[in-house]
């Protein structure tokens, strides 16, 4: 009980700090706002599928499903990531926002999913297992598993809606 308390202190140092830093380095990338913070914001999106798989098992949050849920905003930062980068490239070859949304959203659909069934189909022992320890594992299996499922589903439909949102809010402001 004292190492998950110590540990839940620890994560809530460190997990705003690398959010921080992690927006840096968007921005950096990206040099916008908006789209940094649209790659963010499908954190929480993502984390419903693991929040909702720990429920559905009956299981609470503990700090090994804690680690499961940075795994999986790590992957939902690159899925986003990817998938910006790719509406943007359309961009500046000349698609209009709508097929650059769509076609982007299309072409890096296969790469996410790839990417997400690794990760899923790599878990599955920890939810199956059982003896010593098998709580903990089953515990970040579940996190992961179904994280990876909101990951995927949330990701590849909100990220091309909101991307799609934002930058037409933005360029009628700038029509104004």
């Amino acid at each position: 009980f004292e190492n998950q308390q110590r540990a839940s202190q620890r994560l809530k140092v460190i997990v705003p700090i690398s959010g921080l830093l992690i927006f840096s380095l968007l921005f950096w990338a990206f040099r916008s706002v908006n789209k940094a913070a649209l790659v963010l914001v499908m954190v929480p999106f993502t984390l419903i599928g693991g929040i909702a798989g720990l429920a559905l098992a009956g299981m609470h949050l503990s700090i090994s499903a804690a680690v499961g849920f940075i795994a999986v905003a790590g992957i939902s930062v690159q899925n986003g990531v990817i998938m910006v980068e790719q509406f943007m490239e359309y961009m500046r070859d000349g698609k209009g926002l709508a097929e650059a949304v769509l076609e982007g959203a299309v072409s890096r659909l296969r790469p996410i999913v790839m990417t997400s069934l690794a990760f899923i189909l790599g878990v599955v022992p920890l939810i199956i297992s059982h003896g010593a320890g098998a709580e903990m594992r089953k515990s970040l299996g579940t996190a992961v598993f179904s994280g990876m499922l909101g990951v995927t589903l949330f990701g590849v439909v909100l990220t091309p809606v909101f991307f799609y949102t934002i930058d037409s809010l933005g360029r009628s402001k700038c029509k104004r």
